[in-house]
């Protein structure tokens, strides 16, 4: 040993190998059920024991989706067991702010004799794969989880993701952890039923990876702003696709997959769309809310830090053909809004660390924001929205 190393202080670095599996399909409770079936492995000599887990608003809008998920069981009761009946939880932001629905589940997970081999298949929106995720991870110290997203947002972003959490005193996701999940299945046939809202909603984030990590995918959204508006499916699949991929490759080639670092560059725009939905008790969409965060820090970043005003006016006019919403009385409450700053800071700790552009594709890392050049931004993009979106919502909804 070294003269100079001390021989009561031992630290080895160290890694722990984890495998990202993103699997693509058309029908996945259909011809593509072998894509579920293959990642279901078996324990030994045992069949795994899987249990599954609806969004009580997909299952509504999709009355057949309980009996198709219960008729894959029974053609493939020779591969896996099912403990139990399928489960279901509130969709959409409640299932994240009532703190008893994750004691629930984990009563549920208890009663079903579920292990660290077993699995957890969760088909919803990206609330509930947050909230049934959380329960998943904290379950034994981890239980297996199978993501089915059945929106925009949770196929192209965070259903990619390796974190799961719920909400608790008025802050997103304060109660959480990384957590990689077993495998994440794309299905397109899920989202056939999505609502034009929600729908719209996804490409927010597409956006917002494309101005930092692809030029040429901002080039296209930018250019098929209209068709992904209606939903043509020739375009908005690859985009999920190219999307899927670019969070996933920052996931597993980062180097920071569990955000130990300071910077967090797939939040570009979120310390303002969390602080809004908390404002608007969650009336704003993820998606809507990320959309004027996205729309606020571009512009600042032109206002700031060099990005050409030309680029700010392409998000402008890229989010609002899309059909988002640039504005809501809520991003006018600026002194609250702000506090959102000091909440994002905390939530990863050090020095505040904001993700800003100097150019499309080129993020850079601020420790400090101008709040009257922010403001001015707001000014800015609120201006643009009542010129140009046809999405608003009254003052009267700004906390409905």
């Amino acid at each position: 040993m070294p003269e100079d190393v001390d021989p009561r202080t031992i630290d080895i670095p160290f890694s722990v190998p984890f495998v990202h599996r993103l699997r693509f399909t058309d029908d996945v409770l259909g011809d593509d059920q072998d894509m579920l079936l293959n990642v279901l492995e078996p324990s030994g000599d045992q069949l795994p024991r899987v249990q599954f887990w609806l969004d009580e608003c997909v299952a509504d809008a999709v009355p057949e989706l309980r009996s198709r998920v219960e008729a894959f069981c029974q053609l493939n009761a020779d591969r896996f067991l099912t403990p139990g009946n399928i489960q279901t939880v509130p969709g959409g932001e409640v299932v994240k702010n009532e703190i008893h629905i994750l004691e629930r589940m984990l009563k549920c997970i208890n009663h079903a004799d579920l292990d660290r081999r077993s699995y957890i298949v969760v088909i919803g929106g990206g609330a509930v794969l947050d909230a049934v995720g959380f329960a998943a991870a904290i379950a034994h110290r981890g239980i297996r989880l199978v993501r089915l997203p059945t929106t925009t947002l949770a196929q192209a972003d965070s259903g990619v993701g390796v974190k799961s959490a719920v909400n608790l005193f008025e802050k997103k996701n304060w109660v959480g952890s990384f957590a990689v999940p077993w495998a994440v299945i794309n299905d397109a046939k899920l989202l056939a039923t999505l609502p034009d809202r929600d729908f719209v909603c996804g490409f927010s984030e597409a956006v917002k990876v494309s101005l930092l990590k692809e030029p040429e995918l901002f080039d296209d959204l930018c250019r098929n702003a209209d068709l992904i508006k209606n939903r043509d499916a020739d375009i908005t699949e690859p985009i999920i696709r190219r999307s899927a991929v670019h969070h996933l490759n920052h996931i597993t080639k980062g180097g920071d997959p569990f955000e130990a670092l300071e910077a967090r560059p797939l939040d570009y725009g979120h310390w303002s769309a969390h602080k809004l939905e908390v404002m608007t008790n969650f009336g704003l969409r993820h998606g809507e809310a990320v959309g004027i965060g996205v729309a606020v820090d571009t512009v600042y970043s032109s206002l700031v830090h060099g990005l050409p005003e030309s680029d700010a006016d392409r998000v402008l006019n890229c989010l609002a053909e899309m059909g988002l919403p640039l504005d809501h009385p809520a991003l006018h409450e600026t002194d609250e809004l702000f506090a959102g700053l000091e909440e994002f800071r905390q939530h990863l700790g050090g020095r505040l660390t904001i993700t800003m552009l100097e150019a499309v594709g080129k993020p850079i890392d601020v420790h400090k924001i101008d709040e009257s050049s922010m403001r001015r931004a707001i000014e800015i993009v609120a201006s643009f929205a009542s010129k140009n979106c046809s999405s608003t919502f009254s003052t009267e909804a700004a906390r409905s």
